[in-house]
């Protein structure tokens, strides 16, 4: 029997509960991180692959950082490295698709096999702790005053931070255009741009700078989400009479070339890591929120994503 058959076979015995998690054939697994270490893909790919191997799902998980344009060196290194490779996995997400639009690099998401939606995560935005702003309203009048003099920072051009932004300026009367925004390869490099007083107000995911804000390091002045988030006492901008949400969902594609069966295969090892303890754990640790879509709807999801986003950017005229 080939190798992706039995794959499905085993998947779908489990999915009926006729075979334990630790029955399943376990591959080695080859997880491209398209950033740098220490942001929200790094963190998701590698909660992933841990959630396998602690599941048994996988024998081992080998993890590749690739970061730089929003995402697209390391889509086009797996792209061009993994073709029909039934084990290769990339996380990605709304940022890369946001960088796609806004970079048109040569190689795109229709070349990789969609697979899986894990979560969204919401933007929160922060001052440095020595900032002489306190509030999104402190910001805002300054954006008004002078919108170059307002430095945001966060990830790589497109990414949900920078829309965010250009929808706050938007919102406010502010034209989205002027604003100073400075992208960032990766979470880590963001962080210190915070921390050291070199940007005037920092964007990222809330898990990004969680430990920060919990510290004193930074001050959380609003979230991009509709609601308060769970246990976090941030206001929305929608509190604050700013009507922007907006989420940034992470994801996992396949290999070009890979065949229906192995793709399906993936998938279900996918979804069986995200019922382990140790995904629940990573979920609870990083305050994500479970956004599972798997298979044709994740695909569908991506494309209509890609029209929603080009629309909101060439309005805030980003693109």
């Amino acid at each position: 029997m080939r190798r992706d058959t039995f794959l499905k076979s085993l998947a779908a015995l489990a999915a009926t509960g006729a075979l334990p998690l630790s029955a399943w054939a376990a591959p080695n697994i080859k997880m491209m991180l398209p950033a740098n270490p220490g942001g929200g893909w790094d963190t998701t790919g590698r909660a992933l692959g841990k959630a396998l191997t602690d599941g048994k799902l996988a024998d081992t998980v080998t993890y590749d950082n690739k970061g730089g344009a929003a995402g697209a060196l390391g889509l086009a290194q797996f792209v061009n490295g993994s073709k029909g490779d039934p084990n290769a996995m990339m996380v990605m997400g709304a940022v890369m698709v946001g960088g796609i639009i806004t970079g048109k690099p040569p190689v795109d998401l229709s070349k990789a096999t969609p697979l899986a939606r894990l979560t969204s995560e919401y933007n929160v935005f922060v001052l440095p702790a020595n900032s002489p702003m306190k509030t999104m309203a402190d910001v805002v009048e300054q954006l008004k005053k002078d919108p170059g003099s307002v430095k945001w920072g966060g990830g790589s051009r497109g990414s949900t931070e920078h829309i965010a932004a250009a929808m706050i300026a938007t919102k406010v009367g502010v034209d989205p255009s002027k604003i100073n925004y400075v992208a960032f390869r990766g979470g880590g490099e963001a962080t210190a741009a915070v921390l050291g007083g070199n940007v005037t107000v920092g964007g990222s995911g809330y898990s990004e700078f969680a430990e920060y804000i919990k510290t004193g390091k930074m001050r959380a002045i609003a979230v991009t989400s509709a609601q308060r988030l769970p246990g976090i006492d941030v206001p929305t901008l929608k509190e604050q009479k700013i009507d922007v949400e907006i989420g940034n969902w992470r994801g996992v594609y396949g290999a070009p070339g890979i065949t229906p069966e192995q793709r399906k295969a993936l998938i279900d090892l996918i979804l069986a890591a995200i019922k382990t303890p140790s995904w629940a754990e990573a979920m609870k640790k990083n305050d994500w929120t479970p956004a599972v879509l798997s298979g044709d709807a994740f695909s569908k999801f991506v494309d209509e994503e890609f029209a929603s986003l080009r629309a909101t950017m060439h309005k805030s005229g980003m693109v």
